[in-house]
């Protein structure tokens, strides 16, 4: 009886974790649905967690988000782990990313890399917006964190495959503290 419950529990924890886990690299991702009414501008307020697309001034959408292990703060130099802050553009789009979809951010801009620059320290870089992480490892380690990026916004997978849809290259980001 008792390794009859025992398989039968380990059977509902396999099953659960296949219900919760990330999309392989082989499952299909969003593409751009070329008659999607693109936004003009996100904003992302750090102190709320929440990220907006906005069109015409106005609020199309809103997320909650994650960000990088040490929140508070403008990000100034690689492996601060902070968020940046000001404003920047979308300049890349990534397909295969580890994390679901990623949008890149321009950080660093000219301001960041001369103060990064006058301390003698690297500014970093590879600042996305991005979907949940594509290895189990890294995916139940993100569930139990708040804020569990190096630096990047994190959002559900859901989320990013609107905002796939939504956001263009050269859209402008607000990045608020």
């Amino acid at each position: 009886m008792r390794r009859v419950l025992a398989t039968l529990c380990l059977v509902a924890v396999c099953g659960l974790l296949l219900a919760v886990r990330p999309a392989s690299a082989g499952e299909a991702k969003a593409a751009v649905n070329p008659t999607a009414d693109f936004i003009d501008k996100i904003v992302v307020d750090k102190s709320a967690r929440q990220m907006s697309v906005l069109r015409e001034g106005r609020v199309v959408k809103s997320w909650p988000i994650a960000l990088g292990f040490a929140p508070e703060g403008h990000k100034t130099q690689e492996g601060d782990g902070k968020t940046p802050e000001g404003w920047y553009v979308i300049d890349y789009r990534n397909p295969d990313s580890d994390y679901y979809l990623s949008l890149r951010i321009s950080y660093p801009n000219d301001g960041d890399r001369t103060q990064a620059e006058s301390r003698g320290v690297s500014p970093g870089g590879q600042i996305y917006i991005h979907g949940q992480p594509s290895t189990m490892k890294s995916f139940l380690r993100a569930k139990r964190m708040k804020d569990w990026t190096a630096g990047c916004i994190a959002v559900s997978d859901e989320a990013m495959d609107e905002l796939w849809q939504l956001v263009q290259l050269g859209t402008p980001i607000e990045i608020h503290p």
